[in-house]
């Protein structure tokens, strides 16, 4: 893959998590869509390797930079020496690890002339993103979409609903990685604030009344949501808690 000249330095929150988020998808590609391609990439008699994530959404792997200071703070180096002494899932975790952080180091330097409060803004935006670890890991689907099987059984069972759905009985979250959803839940409106589906938000669906919600608004992050088991929204738990 060709490296992509960045054109211009994201300065914005929105541009700055645009860019983080592009990035991002190209690595969560190499290290799931692509895994077999970036494995064999990793050579371990090659030279020190770093895995680089685009703004166009593509990766790839090649050698550092060699100007110093870089441009851009640079991934770990040398991720294929490790790749024959380790499980193949276990050096897939790591690498994801260390390009986890990576991610956060190009979206915090070029959110250097932030403020305060817009920082912590980008901060959270990322935040309600699963982590590249989370995905490689499967602590996180790829894609969960409401009222459809994603093919996933691995930990998860199904039961029915009135309307005769196949519904998961474990919590219901969308991870916007894929443009793709955006369009197909467009008309997904949150049961708290009534605001439209947006492909770079973290959503919940209530394992009860199905309503789907921001995880901001129910304040459930990603992180929160796998610990989870049967998800109750605010409205429900209320009403649960008002019975005699």
């Amino acid at each position: 893959m060709e490296m992509a000249a960045i054109s211009s330095s994201p300065r914005t929150v929105e541009e700055i998590f645009k860019d983080y988020s592009a990035r991002r998808s190209g690595i969560v590609r190499a290290l799931t869509y692509d895994v077999d391609e970036f494995y064999a990439t990793c050579d371990p008699e090659k030279e020190n390797l770093c895995l680089y994530g685009h703004p166009n959404e593509t990766w790839e792997v090649t050698l550092p930079a060699e100007e110093v200071p870089p441009e851009l703070p640079e991934p770990a180096l040398g991720i294929n020496f490790a790749r024959d002494g380790m499980h193949r899932r276990d050096w897939l975790s790591l690498v994801a690890v260390h390009t986890d952080s990576w991610l956060l180091a190009v979206a915090f330097y070029f959110g250097a002339r932030l403020n305060r409060n817009e920082r912590k803004r980008l901060f959270s935006l990322i935040n309600d993103l699963p982590t590249v670890f989370e995905v490689v890991t499967e602590r996180k689907h790829v894609k969960d979409k409401p009222n459809v099987d994603n093919g996933n059984k691995s930990r998860s069972s199904t039961k029915r609903t009135n309307d005769g759905q196949a519904k998961s009985t474990t919590p219901r979250v969308y991870d916007e990685s894929y443009a793709e959803d955006e369009d197909e839940h467009g008309e997904t409106l949150c049961g708290s604030c009534g605001g439209n589906y947006s492909g770079d938000e973290f959503w919940i669906g209530c394992d009860i009344c199905e309503r789907w919600y921001h995880g901001k608004c129910v304040k459930i992050t990603p992180a929160k949501a796998e610990s989870i088991k049967q998800y109750k929204c605010p409205s429900c738990s209320t009403k649960k808690a008002g019975r005699p």
